[in-house]
């Protein structure tokens, strides 16, 4: 069976309850399947940025399941009235980096991050450079609506330097560190330490941590041909 076959419990979810408002563009159901899967029904702790009127935090709380405990943060204080069962909502600006510090020390070890805030360019990177240290070892950092990045009126443009597709693309490189041939300088950067994959689809920058060292070469066999070291096979 294909993955798009297969049924989407967030999908369901959304189309099917209707009383409580959510917005998502539809391509970000397989997203959040495709990467969320793994934790459902082991008890995450999940924090959404940008509470609106709180249907997502709903929709996070039924397909994690039993255990979960989920946390809002929205601007707006009339979204601590989306408070719940599993579910706690922190008044604050995603803007303000002394906020964002709190959040360090008041919440767990955080599992899934979802940036769905303000969308503007500066707040999503203040936002995952405070608050990707403190995912789990484990854990996953998902930033939506990314497409601000080639918006003028969100700080943003094709191209522009300081947009957070452009940072994410920096992100990269510090992925691969360790290929720098510069060891030392790898194992200094958190980033390459515990950043295990970027994945990138429209609108969507996904990064998945685990603890990571230097890459190791695994060889087997006997070598019958020359070859070039660097191939892999």
């Amino acid at each position: 069976m294909r993955e798009e076959d297969e049924a989407n419990p967030l999908a369901e979810f959304f189309f099917e309850r209707r009383h409580s408002y959510a917005q998502k563009w539809a391509d970000y159901f397989d997203i959040y399947h495709r990467h969320f899967g793994r934790f459902r029904g082991r008890s995450p702790v999940v924090l959404e940025i940008g509470v609106k009127q709180g249907g997502s935090l709903e929709m996070w709380r039924e397909y994690f399941g039993a255990g979960c405990r989920i946390y809002g943060v929205d601007i707006d204080a009339r979204c601590a009235a989306c408070a719940g069962e599993a579910i706690s909502v922190l008044i604050g600006d995603q803007s303000d980096r002394a906020f964002l510090a709190r959040l360090r020390r008041e919440l767990p070890r955080i599992d899934v991050l979802i940036d769905d805030g303000g969308h503007r360019v500066a707040d999503q990177i203040a936002t995952f450079e405070e608050l990707f240290p403190h995912l789990s070892e484990t854990g996953l950092y998902l930033c939506e609506d990314v497409h601000t990045s080639y918006w003028e009126q969100y700080g943003g443009g094709l191209a522009r330097s300081g947009t957070f597709i452009e940072f994410s693309k920096a992100l990269v490189d510090r992925l691969n560190a360790w290929h720098w041939q510069d060891i030392e300088q790898a194992s200094a950067d958190p980033f390459a330490r515990s950043a295990w994959s970027i994945a990138f689809y429209r609108s969507v920058v996904v990064v998945e941590k685990r603890p990571v060292g230097p890459p190791r070469d695994c060889k087997r066999g006997e070598m019958r041909f020359g070859g070039d070291a660097a191939s892999g096979s």
